[in-house]
């Protein structure tokens, strides 16, 4: 059976724990890094016990369990019924449709998502987060039977995303790399072998000032974490503590034409036409995040082996950075 890690500070000093239900087991040595502890206090973490002292999680301030420097790599469209709503067939693409974010997009699981200046359509996409545990430098094959040798655990995410740059600019690194955009947390769990089949059955849910948006479960992902990881070997260098994000299901709150709709548009209108058109009509939409709103994510395997906790995070407006 696996544990449930968090990083978190109190008074001023960044630690790591084992959660035990609402208390915290901290560990002796401090860990900079996702990496540094993967490498020196994983270990050390599963041989916690509840005996150890523990303190109240509602005394310390949670961060983020994924840090720089590390690589987000995300994958698109990887629900069918998010495939549906985006204007595709809901069959499984030949391709894997895969991006990334930026490292600094990492914030914590009760910080504020800042909306920046100019962003009008700000959207959320509830994500599972997977965990690189292993350094993986060339092509590998990965099944569900290895998966635990090359996945550390998994984790909350939210890919938050400014509709307003990703889709009419096309520009989906600079649309969901604002700061702020990555939240994580508040829970790692660190997987073991018998916990791999639970990673195909965990019930995720998203619900913005109480009222649900998302809910799905995991058994609904086109292309898996053993599937994504091979491909990825075969692509590029993954080290320990480096994050991808599987897809968000149906639900969010952009609604698009099909990308061939999109380009006769472009052709037709232009590009200055087509954004406003686009920004006009999406304005109507009332399930943009506007300042204020609550998201509130969970993740917990059928079982309730595996609990990722809450993750609770509020819109608040930019008040500088790149203007739109």
């Amino acid at each position: 059976m696996g544990v449930h890690v968090t990083r978190f500070e109190q008074d001023g000093d960044v630690r790591w724990g084992v959660v035990f239900g609402d208390r915290i087991a901290p560990l002796p040595d401090r860990y900079e890094t996702l990496a540094e502890f993967l490498e020196k206090g994983a270990a050390t973490a599963r041989g916690a016990t509840e005996s150890t002292d523990t303190i109240c999680a509602k005394d310390v301030r949670m961060l983020s369990p994924v840090t720089a420097p590390c690589s987000i790599i995300c994958q698109g469209l990887n629900y069918r019924d998010h495939l549906i709503e985006t204007g595709g067939t809901g069959e499984k693409p030949p391709f894997n449709l895969l991006f990334v974010k930026a490292e600094s997009s990492l914030s914590g699981p009760y910080d504020d998502v800042i909306r920046p200046p100019g962003v009008r359509l700000l959207d959320y996409e509830l994500e599972l987060g997977i965990v690189v545990g292993a350094h993986i430098t060339n092509a590998t094959t990965i099944t569900d039977g290895n998966l635990a040798d090359y996945v550390a655990g998994i984790v909350i995410t939210n890919d938050v995303s400014a509709r307003d740059v990703q889709i009419p600019q096309e520009q989906w690194f600079k649309g969901k790399s604002f700061r702020t955009f990555c939240p994580t947390g508040p829970y790692l769990y660190l997987l073991d072998n018998e916990d791999v089949p639970r990673l195909k059955n965990i019930d995720i849910e998203l619900s913005v000032n109480g009222k649900s948006r998302q809910k799905s479960n995991t058994s609904n992902l086109l292309y898996g974490p053993a599937e994504t990881l091979t491909e990825l070997s075969g692509l590029m260098d993954l080290k320990p503590g480096d994050l991808i994000q599987t897809g968000t299901p149906g639900g969010v709150a952009v609604s698009a034409p099909p990308k061939i709709v999109q380009r006769l548009l472009r052709l037709v209108l232009g590009d200055e036409k087509l954004f406003k058109l686009f920004v006009k009509k999406q304005l109507r939409n009332p399930n943009y995040l506007k300042d204020g709103d609550v998201m509130t994510l969970t993740m917990k395997s059928k079982d309730e082996t595996i609990d990722l906790g809450v993750m609770e995070t509020r819109v608040a407006a930019g008040n500088g950075g790149t203007q739109l």
